[in-house]
């Protein structure tokens, strides 16, 4: 791992159950337990997730039309199991997006179901990840 594919970041323990989160850019945020109004490491999934399928089909449908709404809701249910440990089943996606009346807006709504496709099935590297199953190795430094 290492030049152009390598991703990092790194966490630092602020206190019991809060982290401070930062990029390689300088970027920052604040993760905790839920217990207050930081996400917590479950929701920073869906994020990743909504945020890989937005960016995804904003890039592909504004060549078309610049849309006049984008939203994203990403659902999933927390599942304890004792066979499988704690997981995420029932990930869901949900976009909705308006583009404007004529010519250029009806191009990028045609456009918006293979974006999402292409997002989902090729682009989108956090989906990807989820669905390809990849390891993960965890080691002590």
């Amino acid at each position: 791992m290492s030049g152009d594919t390598l991703r990092t970041v790194s966490m630092e323990r602020t206190e019991l159950g809060r982290y401070e989160v930062r990029n390689v850019r300088g970027g920052k945020l604040s993760i905790g337990e839920g217990k207050d109004s930081d996400f917590t490491p479950v929701e920073l999934l869906l994020v990743a997730l909504g945020g890989c399928t937005a960016i995804d089909v904003d890039y592909i449908t504004s060549k078309r039309a610049e849309p006049v709404s984008f939203s994203i809701t990403v659902n999933g249910d927390k599942l304890r199991d004792a066979e499988k440990g704690n997981h995420l089943e029932n990930l869901e996606v949900r976009l909705s997006v308006t583009f404007p009346a004529g010519e250029q807006g009806d191009a990028a709504r045609a456009a918006l179901p293979m974006a999402l496709q292409r997002s989902h099935d090729r682009l989108c590297t956090v989906g990807r990840t989820v669905e390809t199953g990849t390891p993960i190795r965890t080691t002590l430094q």
